[in-house]
């Protein structure tokens, strides 16, 4: 499991912070007018990417989930 702020995060906990990371991306996109290059829509961006990053380094060290 991967540490974040203290907290052990397995995949399932990792797949609920991605979903709602993309959401949250999702409507500061359309809060933007569909302007990806707003900085808080690249900012959130990065959150999601990072969550996901985080999500594929678990699946690597555990495949068979």
């Amino acid at each position: 499991m991967l540490q974040q702020g203290g907290v052990n995060m397995d995949c399932g906990e990792l797949k609920l912070q991605i979903e709602a990371a993309r959401q949250k991306l999702y409507q500061l996109k359309m809060d933007y007018n569909g302007d990806l290059l707003h900085p808080h829509v690249i900012q959130q961006s990065m959150v999601l990417d990072d969550l996901i990053n985080q999500y594929n380094q678990v699946k690597i060290k555990k495949p068979m989930e």
